[in-house]
């Protein structure tokens, strides 16, 4: 008899929620520093925010459905 799994632990979702505000920060700093680089303040700025909060979002996206197929075992 198989026992239920578990799931993932917390810590694997935080880690998620580290990764999410690190591309943030990543993207932020990138941005501004293409934006002193060609004198586009603060559009380059906004945008690395933006594409890093949907790269931060998408790879936690995954990671939640990649924990919910393991679980229902598709």
């Amino acid at each position: 008899m198989r026992g239920a799994t578990a799931g993932p632990s917390p810590a694997s979702f935080a880690g998620g929620g580290i990764q999410f505000v690190i591309s943030i920060l990543l993207f932020l700093y990138i941005g501004k520093w293409l934006d002193s680089r060609f004198g586009t303040s603060p559009w380059l700025l906004m945008i690395g925010v933006l594409v890093g909060a949907v790269a931060g979002f998408y790879s936690f996206y995954r990671r939640i459905m990649s924990s919910s197929r393991e679980r229902n075992g598709r």
